[in-house]
């Protein structure tokens, strides 16, 4: 059995700012020649050598695919190598190569973040003009508003419904809250019991604070700087019975298993993986406050600019296999990102029987029906995430987290 971590999704505040701090490039991309959409080969002229960055964790869901593909098709590529890094190294990282004409990544693998952040400094290949080749994926409704946020600029590879949700320990929490007013007065009477991460640094943390306008039935839940006074109010409050933010989810994890807290903010994805790694006792319960709307999350593969016409065809030719529902079921894995599939009518039933098994033991039956009952907007763009990341540092959790 391969071993798999819960990866930390990189924050977009940090993104950004590395991203300004590499400068703006010019339309040819620096030191980049753009590649006419015309002169991509239907399969590369000879086989090529893909170079993978993933800053999102998504290997854990999607390298079973790549491999297959590469296994069966080696006329196309005849090696793939892979490399991890930090969603705020990647423009830097790639704009480098930019600059010296010598673009070597040939794929990224990213959330968002990473996304939004190579849109902004004209990055990445317009994937939009290969979509007619990729086959204009099947998508569920839900992960084709997030492919909407990739602008033309990038091809979702996974989806999931991700929260907020909580987390407890139901030998502590005996009557856990079930609406944002019940776990306030929670948070009140057990103070330091509850907690969640840093949401610049913590997917789970990001969609309490995404979520939470929704549930309060906040003025503007797509804008937290005029929209969020209840937000805002309601999180200050919270504070006041927070110990401290952790900036990675994982330790939120731990402090939950360890008992030096009760409660904390998760996802799907974060509850199933780390009780089927057995990071977190199996028992532990999870619960919805009444009148939840889904904060929808994605996963993304872009293309740099400057890469071959080869690569470029290579990767085309790999994006359309990754997106099949039977490559696609791959993506249930366990539990990481649950339930994953981007595109329609993947169900457990086509997923590796490993994944099967982790999902029958470690996954619950009452996600797939809260999935269908309940409403779903998506992810804040980055620019709004920005400011909500950073007026939560100043006005919410300063001096309780480390930078």
């Amino acid at each position: 059995m391969r071993v798999k971590h819960i990866a930390v999704a990189a924050t977009a505040i940090g993104l950004l700012a590395g991203a300004a701090a590499c400068g703006s490039p010019s339309e040819s991309g620096g030191g980049t020649k753009d590649v006419a959409p015309s002169s991509v080969p239907d399969k590369p002229k000879n086989p090529v050598t893909l170079n993978i960055i993933d800053v999102a964790g998504n290997l854990q869901l999607t390298q079973p695919m790549i491999d297959e593909f590469v296994q069966k098709n080696p006329d196309v590529i005849k090696k793939v190598t892979y490399t991890k890094a930090t969603a705020p190294e990647l423009p830097g990282k790639i704009k480098a190569q930019q600059n010296a004409g010598k673009v070597d990544i040939g794929l990224v693998l990213t959330g968002t973040d990473g996304l939004s952040a190579g849109i902004t400094q004209k990055l990445w290949v317009k994937t939009d003009d290969y979509m007619s080749k990729i086959g204009n994926p099947n998508y569920q409704p839900p992960a084709a508003d997030m492919q909407k946020l990739a602008q033309g600029h990038g091809v979702e590879l996974v989806y999931y419904p991700s929260g907020p949700l909580i987390e407890y320990n139901p030998k502590k929490v005996t009557d856990p809250p079930k609406t944002v007013d019940e776990l306030l007065a929670w948070a009140k009477a057990h103070p330091k019991r509850f907690q969640y991460a840093r949401p610049a640094n913590s997917g789970p943390g990001r969609t309490l604070l995404m979520g939470l306008p929704y549930l309060l039935k906040d003025a503007n839940p797509k804008d937290p700087k005029t929209g969020w006074t209840k937000t805002w109010a309601y999180l200050q409050e919270l504070d006041n019975y927070i110990d401290s933010y952790p900036t990675k989810t994982s330790e939120t994890m731990t402090n939950l298993a360890n008992g030096s807290v009760d409660m904390i903010a998760t996802t799907t994805g974060w509850d199933i993986n780390p009780r089927a790694l057995g990071q977190v006792p199996a028992d532990v319960k999870v619960g919805y406050l009444e009148g939840m709307t889904w904060v929808t999350d994605a996963q993304y593969a872009v293309i740099p600019r400057g890469v071959s016409a080869d690569v470029i065809s290579a990767n085309i030719q790999l994006l359309k296999w990754m997106l099949t529902p039977q490559q696609q079921a791959k993506a249930y894995d366990k539990g990481y990102f649950y339930p994953g599939p981007a595109v329609e009518g993947v169900t457990l039933q086509m997923a590796p029987p490993e994944s099967q098994q982790v999902i029958q033991k470690f996954g619950r039956p009452e996600y797939d029906q809260w999935i269908n009952q309940f409403p779903k907007q998506p992810s804040l763009p980055a620019e709004q995430q920005v400011a909500a990341f950073d007026q939560w540092d100043r006005t919410v959790g300063s001096g309780k987290f480390q930078q």
